[in-house]
């Protein structure tokens, strides 16, 4: 049976039982069996019954978002968000049915198409950060290309996806299409992973894991999506709105208690303006509310478990300088804001990722420091850049090596634009207007018009 916590009491709210190989060897031959209907459906049915499927999350909005609060320790706001994302990701794929697509190639002696194929059974290893949206990432544009879909969601977080397979059926979707498969990563992650039914597996966690999973597939040639780690600069240069930059930093590193691949944990300050940044963000920092999730005042929750927090505690020792904000004492994975300074470049605290709400600031000379230091990472996820000059916005996008980057902002992401990193951040895309075509074959069909 897997334990769910409530982060904010350390309370036992709900005891699942964890799948074994036997159940995910059953749920991929139900799978199956469904999705050859699913495939042979009309795709106006099929986006009729996605868009069905995002009303039904709709009218459950508050609900989804309480369980979220619950088993994540998420802000309400943010639970909602995340909610509402889901439903979003479904109307969107939906959309995607009907436009999904071949080419007809002018060829010599006849003619020649494409046609996308839906992949077969698709298995999701969701993480715990953001369970609801990331989830709905890979599962909405699966399904919405024909595919059958199995979920296995992070063992400390799997009510809401539990429920949102209730809300599928409710929704009229085949019994067997979507499925649930609570369990741990080693028994029903890898029972998944190794299942040779199963066409390909989207995944989003640690960049260790993420590798194991890439080796593993490779010995059955099976299709991978990763969404890996992150250690995101955002890079401030003395020409922006310093006033502006400093207000928007503390939630680029503290939304989700900093449990966000994309958490912009390197603030990069050009050295000329470093001492007035420090004293805009000192009372940005003091200011946030750290508490009660479920109080709507709340704007940071706390850490998923305590393994999280000792992790985090780990990489904050006395002797480091910076600003630190407040938490509450007592039961709860709580950790306050924290703002490091005067650290080296290549300390732990600089260059690992933390998953947690603690970020460093660190001083660069000019336009080429500011790039070397961003791009000095084994990550490139995402990132920020803020500065009145056009060019040098152009400039700087094109040079750091990072899949999503925001200019004067810290937005990275909208489901109708892509996602994904570079070099350890991952492999492939999510996201964006060719979600779809990630969860299908293209078959080339050429027919001849010679007598």
């Amino acid at each position: 049976m897997l334990q769910v916590l409530n982060p904010a009491t350390e309370e036992l709210v709900a005891t699942v039982p964890a799948a074994t190989p036997a159940d995910v060897d059953a749920a991929v031959a139900r799978a199956a069996a469904a999705q050859r209907g699913w495939a042979a459906a009309a795709p106006a049915d099929r986006a009729r019954l996605l868009r069905r499927f995002a009303a039904v999350v709709d009218e459950h909005i508050e609900e989804l978002a309480r369980l979220e609060v619950t088993e994540a320790g998420h802000t309400i706001g943010n639970a909602r968000w995340e909610a509402g994302n889901v439903r979003d990701l479904l109307d969107f794929a939906a959309g995607g049915v009907e436009r999904l697509n071949g080419r007809q190639i002018p060829v010599a002696g006849g003619l020649d198409i494409t046609i996308l194929e839906p992949l077969g059974v698709v298995g999701v290893i969701a993480p715990w950060n953001f369970p609801m949206p990331i989830a709905a990432w890979a599962t909405a544009p699966a399904l919405a290309a024909g595919n059958a879909v199995l979920l296995k969601p992070a063992e400390t977080t799997p009510l809401t996806a539990l429920r949102l397979a209730e809300l599928a059926l409710e929704a009229g979707l085949p019994e067997g299409l979507f499925q649930v498969l609570p369990g741990t990563g080693p028994v029903a992650g890898n029972a998944l992973v190794e299942h040779s039914g199963v066409a390909k597996i989207v995944f989003t966690g640690s960049t260790r894991v993420g590798k194991s999973i890439m080796a593993k597939c490779a010995g059955q040639v099976k299709r991978v999506t990763l969404e890996l780690g992150g250690k995101s600069p955002n890079i401030v240069f003395a020409d922006a709105d310093l006033e502006a930059a400093a207000a928007a930093t503390p939630m680029s590193f503290l939304d989700n208690s900093g449990q966000d691949c994309c958490a912009r944990t390197r603030v990069l300050v050009q050295r000329s303006a470093y001492d007035r940044f420090l004293e805009l963000l000192t009372p940005a920092i003091e200011e946030i509310v750290v508490g009660d999730p479920a109080d709507e005042r709340t704007r940071m929750g706390p850490l998923i478990s305590r393994a999280q927090l000792d992790r985090v505690r780990s990489y904050v020792t006395d002797d480091l300088a910076g600003i630190r904000g407040k938490a509450p004492e007592g039961p709860g994975f709580w950790f306050p804001p924290t703002v490091l300074t005067d650290v080296p470049e290549d300390a732990p605290c600089a260059v690992e990722e933390i998953f947690g709400p603690v970020a460093v600031v660190l001083p660069f000379e000019d336009e080429a420091d500011a790039i070397r230091l961003a791009n000095a990472t084994e990550y490139g996820l995402s990132g920020s850049i803020w500065t009145r000059d056009v060019g040098r916005a152009l400039r700087a996008s094109r040079a750091v090596r990072a899949g999503n980057l925001s200019v004067n902002s810290h937005s990275s992401v909208r489901y109708w634009t892509p996602f994904g990193g570079y070099q350890q951040s991952g492999l492939g895309r999510e996201l964006g207007p060719d979600a779809l075509t990630a969860f299908t074959e293209t078959k080339n069909v050429f027919i001849s018009t010679e007598a």
